[in-house]
């Protein structure tokens, strides 16, 4: 039992493996119309948010997963104007996209308003005032048709989604070929994108390896990278795309330079030597990523547990 309350959440990431965590107290438990969502404050983390049964986010660590979603691709855009975040809800992404002086447009688009209202009410800190930046505006609806409808180009796409649990996930079709054909279509020249692309444990190594593999039908450059997050017990996957840059190949010098002159002198994670530490993936990773065939389709999805 827990030592707090005796209440655990447990989180299964195979039928016969799972993660721990002692919960102090239920902030809020429900659900939306496209997803179950709580919010719960432990310990260890401190406050939690948890969607579908997964931690999404933690208080004591989400600075990482943030940092390292969002960073790479905006410094390795010359000068990122116009950005895209599909998902997103927490608007942490927002946050840390705002800190790059240069941004001028920065647009999200969400399909569960619910989920984004709650995380404004009751995680504050992981937004810190950006959704009533100007520079933001907000839609609710779904990114695919919201893509299909406006034909406007960016500088850099983030995409902070959920994995797809089944066909009822609003996400589903938002991690196929026919996607990300669209998407490489919506970014500008010196352009790329970056996403979460699920675990790098090498025993659940399957679905980033399915979307490194569709993302290479859309984009000519696709990196791997990732971080561990304590809160996920396990090292995160990432996946920068572009057709004109390896975000690999980035010197930890060159980082450093631009983030000085963008005056970006408050992040807690990212740097030029983190950069050079998330992008060397270990030979079993890029072994087994390299044995994964899969493409992942509207026709054939890809669902995870």
């Amino acid at each position: 039992m827990s030592p707090l309350t005796g209440k655990w959440f447990i989180e299964y990431t195979h039928p016969s493996q799972a993660h721990m965590y002692g919960i102090e107290r239920y902030v809020y438990d429900g659900k939306t119309p496209f997803q179950s969502i709580e919010i719960v404050d432990t310990d260890f983390f401190g406050r939690c948010l948890i969607l579908n049964g997964k931690i999404q986010s933690a208080e004591f660590d989400e600075y990482i997963y943030h940092e390292t979603l969002v960073h790479p691709a905006m410094v390795a855009h010359p000068l990122p104007e116009e950005i895209l975040v599909v998902g997103g809800g927490e608007g942490a992404a927002l946050r840390e996209i705002l800190k790059h002086p240069s941004v001028k447009k920065l647009v999200m688009v969400d399909i569960d308003q619910e989920v984004v209202k709650l995380c404004q009410d009751h995680l504050p800190a992981w937004s810190k005032g950006a959704f009533e930046d100007p520079r933001v505006k907000v839609h609710f609806m779904d990114a695919r048709k919201y893509l299909e409808e406006n034909k406007t180009k960016w500088d850099v796409i983030i995409i902070d989604l959920t994995e797809p649990l089944d066909h009822d996930s609003p996400s589903h079709l938002l991690f196929t070929k026919e996607f990300y054909k669209m998407v490489a279509q919506r970014v500008k020249e010196k352009g790329g994108i970056a996403l979460q692309a699920d675990n790098l444990n090498p025993r659940l190594l399957q679905y980033h390896g399915s979307l490194y593999n569709t993302l290479k039908l859309a984009f000519k450059h696709v990196d791997s990278y990732g971080a561990y997050i304590p809160s996920f017990d396990s090292k995160w996957g990432f996946i920068y795309a572009s057709q004109d840059y390896c975000a690999a190949d980035l010197q930890p010098a060159t980082i450093d330079k631009r983030l000085e002159e963008r005056d970006i002198r408050n992040l807690l994670y990212y740097d030029g030597l983190t950069h050079l530490n998330m992008f060397s993936l270990t030979k079993d990773i890029r072994t087994m990523r390299s044995q994964e065939k899969r493409i992942i389709e509207d026709h054939n999805p890809f669902f995870t547990y």
